[in-house]
């Protein structure tokens, strides 16, 4: 492995996160009262460029915001904390995206996205050259066009296309999926494309339809499973037990992790235990993306497993 850090193109969603942490998550009608909250700007591809520059990679950021004065803020902020943020594309006339999220005092949450489909009316222009220069790609399925594109071209150029598979329309899915050399899918986004939450069989069903691509599935607390490439048997990497306090942007946190051990020529099992301890950690503090560990901390905690 190089000692140069890697560079990972990150593509999708960039958004205006606002945080309130309750007690308990809400069960009907009426007022519910945070006693702490913040706003932050994040989103799956936003936050797991955030975890690969805090593991010690280098992280480009490809997503659109509005030209509103929420837009300039993700910019800014994204931008302070070290993504290189020069492929952003600022959409005339739309809204940036913003969140309104509830966590409560097991670390769950409740999630009130809003995406003006304005900010996606097009796709970034880019050539082969652009995407050869990164040493991996990692797409989530919020701007599916632009998704596909970058990694048609990385599977050209011979990069790492990683597919950051959560749950959105089946149709989606299955026009990205072919295209990725990886993908990682979230427990329910693979139960809702293959119609079983068995997630041996699950594996199994997604390689009938798959037989080239390295595929994983996270659960949450039961860890991570995927199929061993060279004998195709399921595979198992458990997590770290831990007292959840913010599981939002957990799942990105594996991603960007998985992306820059991909990146790095890690062995498979060892990706998965960086990726899970880096989940991990992540849900310990609350604030989304600011719980991200930085790489000598998840080092640190991989005895742990």
């Amino acid at each position: 492995m190089s000692d140069q850090a890697k560079r990972i193109l990150c593509v999708g969603a960039a958004v205006l996160d606002t945080i309130f942490r309750v007690h308990d998550l809400p069960k009907g009608e009426g007022k519910i009262l945070p006693y702490e909250m913040l706003e932050i700007a994040e989103g799956m591809a936003a936050s797991a460029a955030y975890a690969i520059v805090r593991l010690g990679g280098q992280a480009s950021l490809w997503g659109a915001v509005g030209d509103d004065e929420t837009g300039g803020r993700i910019l800014r902020d994204l931008g302070a904390d070290g993504i290189d943020m020069s492929g952003m594309t600022v959409a005339a006339g739309a809204r940036s995206a913003l969140s309104t999220i509830l966590v409560d005092d097991r670390g769950e949450r409740l999630i009130v996205p809003f995406y003006d489909h304005r900010l996606h009316d097009t796709a970034k222009v880019f050539d082969d050259a652009e995407i050869a220069s990164f040493d991996a790609v990692l797409v989530d399925v919020r701007w599916p066009k632009l998704a596909l594109n970058v990694l048609q071209a990385a599977r050209r150029v011979g990069i790492p296309a990683i597919l950051d598979g959560d749950v959105a329309p089946v149709e989606v899915l299955e026009r990205l999926a072919p295209a990725a050399s990886h993908i990682v899918f979230s427990e329910p986004a693979g139960a809702c494309l293959i119609g079983t939450d068995d997630i041996p069989d699950m594996l199994m069903t997604l390689r009938q339809k798959l037989p080239d691509t390295l595929l994983c599935v996270t659960a949450g607390s039961k860890g991570c499973y995927w199929l061993d490439e060279t004998t195709g048997a399921v595979q198992h990497q458990e997590t770290l037990t831990i007292t959840a306090v913010d599981t939002l942007a957990a799942g990105d946190a594996f991603h960007g992790a998985f992306a820059l051990g991909v990146a790095e020529g890690l062995p498979l099992r060892d990706t998965m235990r960086l990726a899970s301890v880096t989940a991990a950690l992540k849900c310990e503090v609350f604030g989304g993306r600011h719980g991200m560990p930085t790489r000598a901390q998840a080092e640190a905690a991989l005895h742990r497993l």
